[in-house]
């Protein structure tokens, strides 16, 4: 038996008629036009505010200072002669490998460590917070908080107190020796007698320079102790104020107005070497017992005038652009931990339980599994970041000193110098508009490629 197989084959569709066409492609015309009615007015803002300073400022980078003669690339040559620019990049460079990477880090720590915490919303609410201050206001708050008095600065007023009890600081900044009275000023601030002394032998030490109201309390006068007699085997003497309040007194001779210097530390020297210490009492005096026969000379240590410890200067020029990158820390910090925060609750809870389940610890679920998953979030973060930092201009024109601009500057506060600061070289500053719109535009490119991708 043969079997005959007919193929069937459909008849095309017929063609739609040539008015519902014509329709259709007027509809779609139409869609068009008021689509693109309504982003007119951004693409005009856009044209405005971005296509046009941005083409306007390459072509002004092809024009010397005064704009009416045409010098090629000789500004982006020069850009690279100055110190100042060289500066400003290296700068840009430092903030660009540090920022980023420790506000991505503190934000993913903080972002982790927040999960586990009972009051996760305050948390997180309290740290955001510095996004609402404006870089104006956080400028002048970490100015203040930088500051090297100890009376303003917060953070030399934490020094301070830490330093201070580890270590005693001078009564005595501002003692000096008085003139022609026995004492000469040795190469490493500390006082010697002139001549020689032997046990059996009381000396007087008068110094000048003290306010009396910046004597320690306690203190007294010092004229009883200028008057003991000093025993054979014992050398005494007396460190006192040589100065009368309301006038009056002699100088090099202890009045009975005049204050002892207690506290003060006094050495026997003998060839080159201390032989005793001691330290004075509440009316100055002091006395070595147990000394060998001889001379001896005594010295007041420079530790008693060493001026009294100020703290760090944060906005010297080796600390003033790690100082500015942390007054950022603190108003991205919060940023940071939100997004990856949000990258984090996406993540399958059912790997973790069973990383859990197989005898794994937090430190290696974190390092193992909540890292790698959390790349992708991390990526785009990071990046935000370095777009954000390359045009830092407000915190390091407000925090630092005039006298340290220069070691502080970035490529954006160098363009507005170069330009409007004072170089008056819109040229110049030109050059590095585009130099700094070069160095956003690949880290811009990757964002949002990673943005498509991360949609597709």
């Amino acid at each position: 038996m043969t079997a005959t197989l007919v193929e069937e084959t459909s008849p095309p569709p017929p063609p739609p008629p040539t008015g519902l066409a014509d329709r259709a492609r007027r509809l779609r015309r139409r869609g068009r036009i008021v689509a693109l009615l309504f982003a007119l007015p951004a693409l005009l803002l856009l044209g405005a505010l971005v296509v046009y300073p941005v083409l306007f400022s390459i072509g002004r980078s092809f024009f010397d200072a005064s704009g009416t003669r045409f010098v090629g690339g000789e500004n982006y040559t020069e850009m690279f002669r100055d110190p100042a620019t060289v500066k400003a990049v290296r700068n840009t460079a430092i903030w660009v490998v540090v920022a980023p990477a420790l506000l991505t880090g503190l934000g993913l720590i903080l972002a982790v460590l927040v999960e586990k915490v009972r009051w996760a919303t305050a948390f997180k609410l309290l740290l955001f917070m510095p996004m609402a201050v404006s870089f104006l206001a956080a400028g002048i708050i970490f100015r203040l908080a930088y500051d090297e008095d100890p009376d303003k600065g917060v953070l030399n007023a934490a020094a301070v107190s830490v330093h201070d009890v580890f270590k005693d600081t001078s009564a005595y900044p501002t003692a000096r020796a008085r003139d022609g009275q026995g004492l000469t000023r040795a190469a490493d601030g500390s006082y010697r007698t002139g001549a020689s002394v032997s046990p059996g032998d009381s000396v007087t030490l008068p110094l000048v320079g003290v306010p009396p109201k910046d004597l320690p309390t306690g203190t007294e006068p010092a004229h009883g102790a200028a008057g003991r007699t000093a025993a054979p085997d014992e050398l005494r003497g007396v460190v006192y104020l040589d100065f009368t309040p309301g006038g009056g007194g002699t100088p090099g001779e202890v009045d009975p107005r005049e204050s002892g210097l207690p506290r003060m530390q006094v050495e026997a020297v003998r060839d080159g070497r201390t032989a005793a210490t001691t330290t004075t009492a509440s009316d100055g005096s002091f006395r070595f017992t147990g000394l060998d026969a001889g001379s001896y000379a005594l010295r007041l240590p420079a530790s008693n005038f060493a001026p009294p410890y100020d703290g760090i200067s944060w906005l010297g020029p080796a600390l003033v652009t790690p100082a500015i990158i942390g007054a950022y820390l603190w108003i991205w910090t919060g940023f940071s931990m939100v997004l990856i925060g949000a990258g984090l609750s996406t993540l399958p809870r059912d790997a973790l339980e069973a990383a859990r389940m197989d005898g794994a610890n937090e430190w290696q679920i974190f390092r193992r599994i909540t890292v790698p998953l959390l790349a992708p979030v991390l990526t785009v973060v990071f990046v935000t970041l370095v777009i954000n930092v390359m045009k830092v201009f407000d915190l390091v024109y407000i925090i630092a000193p005039g006298p340290v601009q220069e070691d502080a500057t970035v490529l954006a506060t160098q363009m507005w110098l170069v330009s409007f600061g004072g170089g008056n070289n819109q040229g110049l500053g030109s050059a590095l508009g585009v130099l700094l719109l070069l160095l956003v535009v690949p880290a811009m490119v990757f964002n949002v490629r990673r943005f498509r991708r991360s949609q597709r």
